[in-house]
């Protein structure tokens, strides 16, 4: 039964499910951008503030659980929308037609992804994953008048469904297995030894799953859809949802024993090899920035796919830390596309040529991109030097030597294609048409917001403590 501290443990989710209210009602009531994306970002922080309340509650609500994997995934979520909402405001001052409606598609799929890193049960998984996708079918086709847009919102929404068809079957030969629909029943469930049916269905929500998080071979819709779609909408895509779904990922091997079995682990190394190796070839001579971090984003679940395979409580505390290096580095790469992109002038700034010189026009705005590829690349005293440690020293640990193998190889690969981007930048500039980023890009909230992050690339970097006791304080809760 739902009770008083039950429904404190989701109050996060509650506070930003009603700022979608509340947005709803002011967009019918009066038009106004800046007051919608105030309102908007009000309620994420309003959300934010609200954590500790959530985590002190001793009762977590019916179908849902709130550990330290959920209050870390619902911060992360809701730090990742909060730069989201900052960098549309600038993106979408130009756009021609309404504004409002972006940031309640957000909204609605912020409160999907809170459901979904407290999901304890598969028919709140399924709801919460469905609500985090739908809306991102509309903020992906947001710019329908570009055909990229319109083509980027229904490839998705395609391969989604047939994602999505993978996953509810799976879940059924699970159900038809255990009778069971909560993590806690399936283990009891399936505490003897798995038969082919239920292996059949833990495969099938790995493939649902897996298409979800641009697992190779279900990658083939990325590189289209982060190209196509608007710079916000790719930026969410890329941080939020996948963060949410691969903590699902997470729980479903950490709880139920039909994901830990050698079998499925096997499975995972695989897979994991060839996210990591595939999605680094594929963006080796990529002239698509966008597509380029498609691939990029790729590879970089390949090497999360390690905490997967090893699983155990330092698996949790080498995701926390992972993930947290590989968003703040996301947010700061898509955030100099939407600064460059905006305001809105059609298709946006993608091209590797439209980056050419661009340190000798907006330096600082270089330097962030510089910043964010050095930490995509694992080079020390960024961020993305930490996660790739971590997911190295997890390897060695458990002697999963392929995978170690995989990772160095992986980024050797990637440094190739991420110095490349970064030398475009400080060439001398074309003679072609240039897209540029607006004069006072630094001083507006989206262009202040970008340079925090850049920042925190570096700080985590030099200085890991606090972000690794933080995740440590929350993975030994789970």
């Amino acid at each position: 039964m739902l009770t008083l501290e039950s429904l404190i443990s989701l109050l996060p989710l509650i506070i930003v499910a009603t700022t979608a209210v509340v947005v709803m009602l002011s967009v019918a009531w009066q038009r106004h951008h800046a007051g919608t994306a105030m309102v908007s970002a009000g309620g994420l922080v309003l959300a934010l503030l609200s954590v500790p309340l959530a985590a002190g509650a001793l009762i977590s609500p019916p179908l849902m659980t709130v550990d330290g994997l959920a209050i870390m995934g619902s911060v992360l979520v809701l730090l990742c929308a909060l730069v989201t909402v900052a960098l549309s405001h600038h993106y979408l001052t130009g756009y021609i037609g309404p504004r409002e409606e972006f940031y309640l598609l957000l909204l609605c799929a912020v409160t999907g992804a809170l459901g979904l890193v407290a999901s304890d049960h598969l028919a709140t998984l399924f709801i919460s994953l469905e609500l985090l996708s739908m809306p991102l079918y509309g903020m992906l086709a947001y710019s329908f008048r570009a055909e990229r847009s319109l083509e980027a919102g229904i490839k998705y929404l395609v391969l989604s469904a047939a994602a999505t068809a993978f996953l509810l079957f799976g879940m059924a030969l699970i159900y038809a297995r255990t009778g069971r629909m909560d993590l806690a029943g399936l283990a009891a469930g399936l505490a003897a030894s798995p038969d082919a049916w239920t292996l059949a269905g833990a495969v099938l929500m790995v493939v649902g799953l897996g298409f979800k998080l641009s697992i190779v071979p279900f990658h083939l819709w990325t590189p289209d859809v982060y190209q196509g779609g608007p710079a916000p909408a790719t930026i969410f895509l890329a941080t939020v949802s996948k963060l949410a779904v691969f903590l699902v990922l997470l729980r479903l091997v950490m709880v139920a024993p039909i994901f830990d079995s050698e079998w499925l682990r096997t499975l995972f190394t695989l897979l994991a090899l060839i996210t990591m190796l595939g999605g680094n070839l594929l963006a080796l001579f990529q002239p698509n920035l966008k597509r380029l971090l498609g691939y990029s984003s790729i590879a970089h679940f390949g090497y999360l796919l390690v905490a997967i395979v090893v699983g155990g409580q330092l698996a949790v505390e080498a995701t926390g830390v992972y993930l947290i290096t590989y968003l703040v580095t996301t947010l700061a790469a898509f955030g100099v596309v939407t600064q460059v992109s905006s305001p809105f002038g059609g298709e946006d700034a993608a091209g590797l040529h439209h980056y050419r010189g661009l340190f000798w026009r907006r330096p600082w705005l270089a330097a962030v991109m510089t910043v964010s590829f050095l930490s995509l690349a694992g080079i020390p005293l960024t961020a993305g030097f930490i996660g790739k440690f971590y997911v190295i020293a997890l390897g060695v640990a458990d002697a999963r030597w392929w995978l170690v193998g995989g990772v160095v190889a992986g980024s050797a690969i990637g440094l190739f294609y991420y110095l490349r981007v970064m030398v475009t930048l400080y060439m001398p500039e074309p003679g072609m048409r240039r897209r540029d980023a607006t004069e006072d890009w630094g001083s507006r909230v989206g262009g202040l917001t970008l340079i925090v992050v850049a920042v925190l690339i570096l700080v985590i970097g030099v200085y890991p403590a606090p972000v690794i006791d933080w995740v440590v304080g929350f993975s030994g809760v789970l």
